[in-house]
């Protein structure tokens, strides 16, 4: 049976706040430090606790699949390859240690040619991603769509959390929640300890409440401010109308369907049960990179079935009208590339012409860097030209995307 938007209340997402995830395993952290906020952690803190996520917070658990997606090792020599960064030269290893990697994987053609880990991660670490889980939730908004769940984009997401009613978010459409264009007013600077991202925490329904004493700034759709605690939001909307769970329904559209061989888990909102939207997904280098590979495949199976609605892909990764490099909640680079980024040196880069995937997962001593992002980005684009020249150049000429 089809839902449809007017047949959804808030009730149904206050019932799924109250679900209570299973219990976690506790360690003894008294030694660890203050564990409240991770934006402050030091190195130390970093590596221990992005590795250990549901040993120090709830979380919910997403198993792996019974069928994991193959990832053939065909490990190439990467002795000689270079990337530039102003008048510099640097090598793999010098990327791994300039920008704090632990954790390197490069898939092409569907084989694992590159794979690294440092300061003690391996190939079983689940490593915190931060917002490369935005990008999960647009596919996971996709299958939603698909399923008949969501109506459009073009929905307003008072439609599906009534609450909103009467906010500056009354007359917001998905489309524009999606693409950080909200023009309701949001602070996402990390190292301000009075920022709205600093300053939000509690409960769902405490950081929903927050949002609805948020004033609007700009029309819906004109202006692009980056706002993490709205694809919260855009979480509270995806639960309100599967009437579910975000981690199970990953579970059915993707990490069991695609093939993920490990276990992974998403930090919750809080012990009531309501899952993060705007972050917080934890998983292996290869799984994120099986993620990638799900999206060049345009969201389809190896049997050919569509998870994700024909062309969704190609709509989430097309320029929005607030920022042309960014799409629904993809961030946008040359060559039709795309890429799911977090803070600390997350992301996955994705660049379907090229059938190329590179993760990495980093501990920058900053949320934010200009040099890192710097050497990351001129990393990638050394790869993909790297690639090209595998494939005879024709890669990087591609017009498409699937």
């Amino acid at each position: 049976m089809r839902r449809t938007a007017s047949s959804l209340s808030f009730a149904v997402f206050l019932a799924l706040t109250a679900c209570r995830p299973a219990q976690q395993p506790r360690e003894d952290w008294s030694g660890f430090g203050r564990l409240e906020n991770v934006l402050s952690w030091t190195p130390e803190q970093q590596l221990r606790g992005y590795r250990h996520m549901d040993r120090i917070y709830p979380t919910r658990a997403i198993p792996a699949s019974q069928r994991p997606f193959p990832l053939a090792d065909k490990p190439e020599d990467f002795s000689s390859f270079r990337y530039a960064v102003e008048s510099n030269t640097y090598a793999v290893d010098d990327f791994v240690a300039h920008n704090h990697v632990v954790g390197l994987l490069a898939i092409h053609d569907g084989s694992v040619v590159l794979e690294r880990y440092d300061k003690g991660n391996t190939r079983d670490t689940r490593w915190y991603s931060f917002s490369v889980a935005k990008s999960v939730v647009s596919m996971l908004v996709g299958a939603a769509i698909k399923d008949g769940f969501i109506q459009s984009l073009d929905a307003k997401v008072s439609d599906y959390l009534p609450v909103l009613k009467g906010s500056a978010y009354e007359s917001v459409t998905l489309r524009q929640a999606m693409t950080m264009s909200s023009g309701v007013a949001w602070n996402e600077d990390y190292a301000d300890p009075h920022s709205d991202i600093a300053q939000t925490g509690g409960s769902a329904l405490d950081r929903l409440h927050y949002l609805l004493r948020k004033p609007r700034v700009a029309p819906p759709g004109t202006t692009f401010n980056y706002n993490t605690e709205e694809t919260n939001l855009v979480g509270a909307v995806l639960r309100a109308a599967i009437g579910n769970n975000l981690s199970i329904y990953l579970e059915d559209k993707i990490w069991g369907r695609f093939g993920m061989e490990d276990d992974s888990n998403r930090l919750l909102l809080s012990e009531q049960g309501a899952e993060h939207g705007g972050c917080c997904l934890s998983a292996t280098l290869r799984d994120y990179g099986r993620l990638g590979l799900f999206a060049i495949q345009g969201g389809r199976l190896g049997d050919g079935s569509w998870v994700l609605p024909e062309g969704w892909m190609n709509a989430s990764t097309t320029p929005s009208v607030a920022n042309d490099g960014y799409g629904l909640l993809w961030w946008l680079r040359p060559q039709h590339a795309f890429a799911a980024v977090g803070i600390f040196g997350q992301a996955i880069y994705v660049n379907p012409p090229c059938r190329l995937v590179i993760v990495t997962h980093s501990a920058w001593p900053r949320a934010t860097d200009r040099e890192f992002a710097g050497h990351r980005e001129a990393f990638f684009s050394a790869m993909a030209r790297w690639a090209a020249e595998r494939d005879g150049g024709s890669c990087l000429a591609a017009a498409a995307i699937p």
